[in-house]
């Protein structure tokens, strides 16, 4: 006789496998471009306040989504203060599910779904209601735009890209700020891989060039010596 899970229960058991998995700790590689204006170096008082778009103004997410930025644009040496700020910043966001590299198409669970993923994204669409670990899948991209009030001329803009397997945005987007604004006010030139790790040990950064398809690969790295066995006990 065929078992009928509840959803409820369904649902409880993906969340607690999830998260089981998030806590030994999950590294999140961001594909990041930026383009500064600002290569002399930031002025004495580099303050700011968030500035919204017309389509912005009436999301009940957006002061939410400023909140997760925030951090990180303090971390790059930017200050709050929207009494006098020289600077105004754009945030946006994007979650959007897609196919997983690894989904089955002949899947018994695949079938039309309805996603919502907080103030950032929703939608209707193909896909699993109840996914397994290896069908949920995401493409998840955050951006920054920095304004010179005074001027009005954008003065920095960066985006961040990443897709994989669902995760609580509330850790995702603010780490996927940090990687964006790697570098600031002077990142490299070009795209460029940035590696957050999240939970297991402290948040943690570091970046590295995309590699194109005629640079050559790296270098193998040596094997370490095995360890020598440990004398029996006497």
């Amino acid at each position: 006789m065929k078992r009928c899970w509840p959803r409820s229960l369904l649902l409880a058991v993906l969340s607690a496998t999830l998260l089981a998995g998030c806590a030994a700790g999950y590294l999140l590689d961001n594909q990041v471009q930026s383009f500064s204006g600002l290569q002399s170096g930031l002025p004495a008082n580099p303050t700011y306040t968030f500035e919204r778009l017309p389509s912005q103004a009436n999301q009940p997410g957006q002061a939410q989504l400023e909140a997760m930025a925030d951090p990180a644009l303090f971390a790059a040496g930017l200050r709050r203060d929207d009494a006098s700020p020289r600077y105004a910043v754009q945030v946006t966001a994007s979650v959007v599910r897609t196919l997983s590299p690894w989904y089955d198409p002949w899947d018994p669970w695949w079938g039309g779904g309805f996603g919502h993923f907080g103030p950032y994204h929703h939608g209707f669409g193909w896909g699993p209601a109840f996914p397994r670990m290896d069908q949920a899948w995401f493409q998840r991209e955050v951006g920054i735009v920095v304004r010179d009030k005074a001027s009005g001329r954008v003065v920095y803009e960066t985006r961040a890209s990443s897709d994989g397997p669902w995760l609580d945005p509330a850790a995702v987007l603010p780490a996927m700020f940090q990687a964006a604004l790697q570098g600031f006010p002077n990142p490299p030139a070009g795209p460029r891989r940035v590696d957050i790790q999240l939970g297991g040990q402290t948040k943690t950064a570091s970046a590295q060039p995309v590699r194109s398809a005629t640079s050559p690969p790296a270098a193998a790295p040596v094997p370490a010596a095995p360890a020598s066995a440990p004398a029996p006990a006497r």
